[in-house]
């Protein structure tokens, strides 16, 4: 039935008043067959109501009067009494035209409260689009400058703080060489002092890798994975490895960067919130396209269920809508106790091809 209202829905109104038309005549010939006997006068409001359905309420009208003297017409023509009598037939008539008159009304009624529906079904899906795009803006715009500040942040860090640093080491370093040239017993308390110091900025530059991670380069993303599961080794005394076969190169910036992101986030969560003492960071390539994995050996979670940490439940906002930024999959597998599994897997299609990158170049 379906199909045949989708079939119905497709035609021009030229081939539906011709069906309507038509169907009135077939109706119209099988009760001048069928005789006196049996009634068929409910079958011609089917042309009818498809005429007030598809074409509107005018030629509805002509139809009423078509179905109602083909009717007069078969009837009269297979011998039944009732029609050779006027005040009967002008009766019947008259009861003929009425109920299909209400039918034309009801069927045009619905058809206009069908129309409204529809229009308003549209006007609220496109306001929920409008919506949903708008959102997804915002969120992009705040990833964004989440990035930025993250970034100005790790400059300055690295600029500012490790300069200084590095400046109180030398200093350190010169008032050792003078007191061990006095022979004092300080000079080996002033070489620890640098000793910390120096350990202080490698941890200060570690720090400001990760806030600006990535270099811009195909190879940016590997290096920057490795780069992290050795500072979070050092760091957070947690045994955290990177594994790549085979080089795998990414040469949009964006997704590079998002794809760090989404790790750097899993890292810091298992880390953190897990307590995990094994993380292992794998970057491949699969049939299925580019995949991040990360996967720790922590308490786990409940996928689901509610958490009074809002850290955490950023953390596993930000990672699902960043893969969504960039047309990739997300996928969290945990439960209590048996650890976490966080899978990023960014489809072969999305990733720009050399053809299209030396395009983007010209």
């Amino acid at each position: 039935m379906n199909s045949i209202f989708r079939f119905l829905g497709r035609q021009p109104r030229a081939a539906i008043v011709g069906y309507c038309v038509l169907l009135t005549l077939i109706v119209g010939y099988i009760d001048y067959v069928t005789g006196p006997g049996i009634s068929m006068s409910a079958y011609y409001l089917l042309p009818l109501a498809l005429a007030a359905w598809y074409v509107g309420w005018r030629f509805s009208t002509a139809i009423v009067v078509l179905g109602v003297v083909v009717w007069i017409a078969a009837n009269i023509s297979n011998g039944d009494p009732n029609f050779h009598n006027f005040p009967v037939l002008a009766w019947n008539a008259t009861v003929q035209v009425v109920s299909d008159a209400i039918v034309v009304f009801v069927v045009t009624r619905l058809r206009e409260l069908n129309v409204s529906l529809e229009a308003r079904v549209r006007e609220r899906a496109a306001a929920v689009t409008k919506e949903v795009v708008e959102r997804e803006r915002v969120q992009e715009d705040l990833l964004n400058v989440s990035e930025r500040e993250q970034r100005r942040i790790g400059r300055d860090l690295h600029d500012g703080l490790c300069q200084h640093l590095a400046a109180t080491a030398l200093t350190c370093q010169l008032l050792r060489e003078e007191l061990a040239e006095q022979g004092s017993a300080s000079a080996a308390r002033a070489q620890k002092v640098v000793e910390l110091i120096e350990k202080s900025i490698r941890l200060s530059r570690q720090s400001a890798r990760g806030l600006d991670p990535v270099a811009m380069d195909a190879e940016g993303l590997m290096s920057a994975l490795e780069e992290m599961a050795a500072t979070t080794t050092d760091l957070f005394r947690v045994r955290c490895t990177f594994e790549c076969e085979s080089p795998v190169l990414v040469h949009d910036s964006a997704m590079t960067e998002h794809l760090f992101r989404i790790a750097q986030e899993a890292v810091r969560n298992a880390v953190t919130h897990s307590h995990a003492s094994h993380i292992a960071v794998t970057l491949e390539t699969t049939e299925n396209g580019l995949e991040l994995r990360v996967e720790d050996d922590g308490m786990g979670f409940e996928p689901g269920k509610n958490t009074k940490d809002t850290k955490k439940g950023m953390g596993l906002r930000t990672m699902p809508l960043r893969a969504k930024l960039i047309g990739a999959t997300f996928r969290a597998t945990s439960s209590p106790g048996a650890g976490t599994i966080i899978t990023c897997v960014l489809p072969v299609a999305k990733q720009p091809t050399r053809r299209q990158l030396e395009h983007a170049t010209v």
